[in-house]
């Protein structure tokens, strides 16, 4: 196979494409804009070095820029886009591709402007513009969260789009997962999953913060909204008592773990809401036994159990008083039907 005609390149430009390879920090340019000259390369190996696409993506940038500042932002989208489809390559396609965003992202573009963030942050990781946009996609995810309308074509208001914002959320974590950001975001999740009434998946989201983010500040408060998710399953006292100790699992963590919080007096309130629940449970099955079934032995079994879910309370008071009459009970089954008389043989 014949090897393409290379052309010699100036000693210049070969010694600044090995700087460029060997050195990368020091071949890192940064784009500057003045309405006199327009974009300008600074910095960097490859500074002062252009070929003629490199122009032609300088044109298109100065005339984008020139468009956003007179207020046409259309026109600046567009001239922004070719750049970076055109010269993806090119030093001017991490801005371009972050001006685009910024502009659809004003314009409440909301889809197509997370969609120009991530393919900065994809391409081009090493951007300074890559924490910047980070947090612009945490903001759009959150303003969709809050109800706010994305613009067709960037001027119709369309309907809200609240569903979106926890895959938004989710590229945000998957982007920057050590970030400050991440932590906020799974609390978002979670808030939003519990809006649609999808416990599971705000649990989920929960657990995840408190497993990945344990020293986080936003720890206390995970706690205890995963305390309070599970009592949203709880249905009362007839029914499966599963979420009610989860409830009573999480609410003691939280004060054992957080017992300076702001918040320990909410916790207390709902751990004595779900042992009270746990105890009255008890007490619903102890009656079954003792009044549909007589049987006493196993009534007495779920009084006591109420008495020890929780003890010193009102519940348990009540417990101990039918652990009274289970007594009485016995005691006069046993007179009205004494046991047989043992009969001895002789042989």
């Amino acid at each position: 196979m014949p090897f393409p005609s290379l052309r010699i390149l100036p000693i210049g430009v070969v010694f600044a494409l090995a700087v460029a390879v060997l050195f990368p920090s020091r071949a890192a340019a940064e784009l500057v804009w003045t309405p006199e000259s327009g974009w300008t390369v600074e910095g960097g190996a490859l500074a002062g070095f252009a070929g003629e696409e490199s122009n032609r993506a300088l044109d298109l940038m100065n005339k984008g820029r020139r468009s956003e500042e007179n207020g046409s932002l259309g026109s600046a989208i567009s001239a922004y886009k070719k750049v970076s489809k055109k010269y993806p390559n090119s030093v001017y396609a991490p801005e371009a591709l972050y001006r685009q965003a910024k502009l659809r992202q004003q314009r409440h573009q909301f889809k197509k402007a997370i969609e120009a963030y991530q393919q900065l942050v994809s391409r081009h990781p090493n951007t300074p513009h890559f924490n910047d946009a980070v947090g612009e996609e945490y903001r759009i995810a959150a303003a969709l969260a809050d109800g706010a309308r994305p613009y067709i074509w960037g001027w119709f208001p369309g309907m809200k789009a609240r569903g979106k914002a926890p895959g938004y959320f989710e590229l945000v974590i998957a982007n920057a997962p050590y970030s400050e950001y991440a932590p906020l975001a799974l609390m978002n999740i979670a808030r939003c999953h519990m809006r649609a009434h999808n416990t599971d998946a705000a649990m989920y989201a929960l657990d995840r913060m408190i497993n990945s983010y344990p020293d986080n500040l936003l720890a206390p408060d995970a706690y205890l909204q995963l305390a309070k998710a599970h009592v949203a399953l709880v249905d009362g006292p007839d029914y499966d008592q599963s979420a009610t100790k989860n409830a009573i699992t999480y609410f003691e963590d939280f004060m054992i773990l957080f017992p300076d919080d702001t918040s320990i007096a909410d916790a207390a309130a709902g751990l004595s809401d779900m042992k009270t629940m746990m105890a009255e449970s008890k007490i619903k099955m102890g009656d079954f036994y003792f009044r549909k079934r007589h049987h006493y032995a196993a009534a007495k079994i779920f009084y006591n159990e109420a008495i020890t879910a929780y003890p010193e309370s009102p519940v348990a008071e009540k417990a101990k008083k039918r652990l009274t009459a289970v007594e009485s009970a016995m005691e006069k089954a046993s007179k009205n039907h004494p046991g047989k008389k043992k009969r001895f043989w002789l042989f």
